[in-house]
Parts: structure tokens; sequence; C-alpha cells
């Protein structure tokens, strides 16, 4: 089975909780990965951040290709950097499962969702909150994922914003079956399950995994509120 379809089989297990890892602590990155191993989760979310595209600077292949040696997780790879079609191939490489790229950051989304696709790797495309959803206009047939963003990228711990419900509903009714839903941004346990209700499938959360005193408390709590 390739790393598409690995990732696609989570259509039959969502909605999931998807951690993601920035407000880990990263001096143990061994131990935190293995604390969410234990709280029974599916994959990991990776927010890749350049400093260029959004104001803010994490970190790249080494990491991925950290945890990869580390878990059999499936890695969420979502590139908030510029002209991402250029590492594509690296990041491939160190073990991404999905490669989400921003709409907002490729001139040619067909193209580059093509090239993901070539590489035995689940699609997707993300989108800010400020941005409108016609700009996904022909190339939803190559998205295997579609990040809705409901915060700008670029910071955790932003405040939900209400156009990625509606951003949601429209996607769920248009994107097909096939298609997975993700959100990113402020999902917590008050939001948590309105996105579910508007229709997404993968729910990535960082401060409302990672501020509590047990990560496996914090994603059973999410991972019950999502079923609705």
């Amino acid at each position: 089975m390739s790393r598409r379809e690995q990732f696609l089989a989570l259509r039959a297990k969502t909605p999931l909780v998807l951690p993601s890892i920035l407000p880990c602590d990263f001096g143990n990155l061994e131990r935190e990965v293995g604390k969410l191993e234990d709280a029974g989760i599916e994959g990991l979310h990776l927010d890749v951040m350049d400093g260029c595209f959004v104001p803010n600077l994490t970190f790249g292949t080494p990491i991925v290709a950290s945890l990869r040696r580390l878990t059999g997780l499936l890695l969420d790879v979502h590139l908030m950097i510029r002209e991402p079609q250029r590492y594509l191939d690296d990041f491939h490489a160190a073990g991404a499962d999905c490669l989400t790229v921003h709409i907002e950051a490729v001139d040619e989304p067909r193209e580059v969702l093509g090239q993901i696709r070539r590489l035995g790797v689940a699609s997707g495309i993300a989108l800010n909150p400020a941005t409108p959803l016609e700009t996904l206009e022909g190339c939803l047939d190559l998205c295997d994922l579609v990040l809705v963003m409901s915060v700008p990228a670029g910071f955790g711990g932003q405040v939900f914003q209400e156009v990625a419900l509606e951003k949601l509903r429209i996607l769920h009714d248009v994107a097909g079956q096939d298609v997975l839903l993700e959100v990113d941004g402020g999902v917590n346990d008050s939001t948590i399950q309105r996105c579910v209700r508007a229709g997404a499938r993968l729910l990535v959360a960082g401060s409302a995994v990672f501020s509590g005193n047990s990560y496996r408390a914090s994603i059973e709590q999410l991972t019950r509120l999502a079923v609705v």
C-alpha cells in the first residue's frame, strides 16, 4: 500500500484529532511522540514555516526525517512556505505521507498537486481565512485533502474565525466524499463540534492537546466532542 493509500485510509476512521506538534518539547521529541502514541492518535500534523510566506520560522526536513525514524504514525505535512514545489521531493524523502501546500503560495496549483500525486503521497491544498473558496476552482479533482485555516497561517494559539465553518459547509457539498476536509487553528473543546458538523473530518489541535496535564485526557476529550 502506498503512502497515499495509507493516508486516505483515515477516511474510514474519521473524525480524527491530529495533534500539531508545534507546542511540544522539541528537546524531548522521542518522549513526546511516545506520549502521543500512547494517547491512541493516528497521525501527526507538522507545520513547516519558512519565515517568508508566513512571519514565523519552525522546522524543515531534518525534523520530519527524525519523526519518521521515531514513529510509524502518519505524517501530515503542512507546508506554509514560498515555492513549495521546490521542496516536495525533499519532504517526500524525509517521510511525509501527505503534503499540503497553500493556494496563496503557488501560481499553478494543478501542476503542484500533480507533482505531489506522482510522488505517491496524499495531495492537499490549504487556504487562509481571507482567501475565497473560488481560488480552488479547477483543482479540487487533484486534491485528496483540503485544509481550511480557521486562523491566518503562521502562529499557534490564535482565535478561531467563524468563516471557516461556512467554507467547510460549502466544500462538504461540492468536494465529494473522497476529499478529506481538515481544519486547523483554534480547534478546542468549544469549537471542535461545530467544525465536525460543518464537514471537517481531520481536526488539527495544538494548544488544546499540549496545554493540559495529560495528552491522553486532552485527546480523548476532544475525540468525544467530535462524535456528533
